[in-house]
């Protein structure tokens, strides 16, 4: 089993991060992949992927909802910093559109133009590209299309009418906890080919009133293997066999 999207850099785990990654170890994970969404937190991911070598992995980006917190002086030194340490980090991202924070159509364009920045330094780098698309798919849509990605994970994805579309782009999709409770990522999963399916939690949230943790994903592959009709080892080999290819770890 491998969590190919969470966030072991947040606060939430610096009281107990050293426990929280022993318990996945003990259910059975082979590896964590976090996101490192914005440029504070970078000196921070090294280091968690330095102590935890072999097992976190990290991607680093800008989340689309900081669009108005980071300036373009401090978004290019940051890319910068990607540049130089891109040996050490497995993707770019997450990164992309989110209508849901972001109202203002100016701001919006804002987002459109550093996401095609993000796709720029992958294609650069030679890296996957992780996406976040709440409330936008159809416009993140657009855009891979039109800059030409080609390895791409849509990370929550959860606009079931354009799922056809992302399984002819190829694109790999990962699950989370709330395939539990959601009719809409059930679908999403069905119009997904098996080998382009991740596992993932997106800890610490999605804990429904709780910390989440990267162990979750225990849970979620345990429902992919129910809705799938597949026994949940071969799902836990296949999700964790996508994600090793994907990020070449």
């Amino acid at each position: 089993m491998i969590d190919a999207h969470c966030h072991l850099e947040q606060k939430d785990y610096d009281k107990d991060r050293d426990e929280v990654i022993a318990r996945c170890r003990e259910a059975g994970l082979e590896a964590v992949v976090f996101s490192c969404a914005r440029p504070k937190d970078f000196e921070k991911s090294l280091e968690i992927a330095q102590n935890y070598k072999g097992f976190a992995f990290f991607t680093a980006g800008v989340h689309p909802e900081y669009i108005k917190e980071i300036t373009p002086a401090e978004i290019a030194a940051f890319f910068e910093k990607i540049r130089q340490k891109k040996d050490r980090i497995v993707g770019i991202g997450e990164c992309g559109l989110d209508y849901y924070w972001t109202k203002e159509p100016e701001w919006r364009e804002k987002q459109k133009a550093l996401f095609k920045e993000h796709i720029s330094l992958a294609k650069e780098l030679g890296l996957p590209l992780i996406v976040h698309s709440r409330g936008a798919e159809a416009d993140c849509l657009n855009i891979l299309e039109r800059e030409g990605a080609k390895k791409v994970l849509m990370h929550f994805f959860s606009e079931k009418a354009l799922a056809e579309r992302v399984a002819k782009n190829r694109y790999y999709v990962s699950f989370n906890t709330l395939i539990l409770r959601s009719k809409a990522h059930r679908k999403i999963l069905k119009a997904t080919p098996i080998d382009r399916v991740m596992s993932e939690t997106d800890a610490p949230w999605l804990g429904f009133g709780k910390r989440n943790e990267p162990v979750a994903v225990k849970e979620a592959i345990g429902k992919i293997a129910e809705l799938l009709k597949r026994p949940v080892e071969e799902i836990e080999e296949v999700t964790a066999k996508n994600a090793k290819s994907f990020f070449g770890i």
